[in-house]
């Protein structure tokens, strides 16, 4: 059965781009606009522009196209939107907002205190895990599912923890604390072992675990979610499988093998950036003291010739 039956708004999600539309249009004004106001001299960089209208268009693919009603439909595309939502869209935001507005936001009397607390590495590996463990526990995950409130909220507290667990990986806010180099590489793979426990169960389990995608009623009664009531009334459906030739359990399996697999490539392409960073920092200061040793040696000879 086509997916053109739940209607443009489900598919699309007009109401998004516009929001899309907005936040880029203030992120231009802020950053080149309104940016002597700050009394920052230092200009927007491309790539930062490049990174945060990634973000917008990422966030537009994966919650406001027909991604995000498959994965209403099927697990393997909710965890595939998970995937790019908690992994990669924060890491883009962080690197696409300019640091002296991050400065700014992160210097705000409430939000400091936050920061100090939840951007600290430890904590925000296990915060994260904690937060995407408790999300994919079944009777949790169903209930969320069926409650538009505390979906939104439960995905609004999901992605903060995300946001904080790559923060003090990515940014580069002068004044704030940096983790070296060889921390950064131990904090990767720290990373992608968290979730590693939640990703099993989901992969090796023998049955399926939620309703939301196996029970017919259950299943209707989430797909409130992203499409209209008056929409859905008048459509006659038994379940997900009319969409979907893959088995419950084979679709779970598959959601739980995909996120792996997109967090691994993506904490690849991040370690191996850290770790080309951090050696030729590393051969940078080896080249410096070796250039100051040369130097003072040079000195002391001339000094005895005296």
């Amino acid at each position: 059965m086509p997916l053109s039956i739940f209607g443009f708004q489900a598919l699309w999600s007009p109401y998004l781009i516009g929001v899309i539309i907005f936040l880029t249009v203030v992120y231009f004004l802020v950053t080149v606009v309104w940016r002597k106001d700050f009394k920052v001299s230092e200009p927007l960089k491309r790539s930062e522009a490049i990174y945060f209208v990634l973000a917008m268009i990422l966030i537009y693919v994966i919650k406001g196209s027909p991604i995000d009603l498959m994965s209403h439909i099927m697990f393997t595309y909710h965890m595939v939107q998970m995937a790019f939502l908690l992994l990669l869209i924060p890491m883009l935001l962080i690197k696409g907002i300019p640091w002296w507005v991050w400065k700014v936001v992160v210097e705000a009397p409430v939000v400091r205190n936050v920061f100090k607390i939840f951007a600290k590495p430890v904590v925000a590996i296990f915060v994260f895990a904690l937060m995407f463990s408790i999300y994919h526990i079944p009777l949790v995950f169903d209930t969320v599912k069926l409650d538009e409130t505390l979906h939104g909220l439960f995905t609004f507290v999901l992605f903060l923890s995300a946001f904080f667990m790559n923060w003090p990986l990515i940014h580069d806010v002068k004044g704030q604390p940096q983790m070296k180099g060889l921390y950064k590489i131990g904090y990767i793979i720290a990373n992608a072992i968290v979730i590693t426990p939640a990703c099993a169960l989901i992969i090796f389990n023998p049955d399926p675990m939620y309703a939301t995608y196996t029970d017919g009623e259950t299943w209707l009664k989430a797909m409130e979610l992203c499409v209209p009531i008056s929409t859905l009334s008048g459509l006659t459906l038994s379940g997900p499988e009319i969409f979907n030739s893959m088995s419950p359990i084979r679709d779970q399996q598959m959601g739980g093998v995909l996120m792996k697999i997109i967090q691994e490539i993506i904490f690849a392409v991040v370690l191996y950036k850290v770790f080309i960073r951090w050696w030729r920092e590393e051969k940078s200061n080896e080249d410096t003291i070796t250039e100051n040793a040369l130097k003072e040696f040079q000195a002391r000879k001339q000094s005895q010739q005296y």
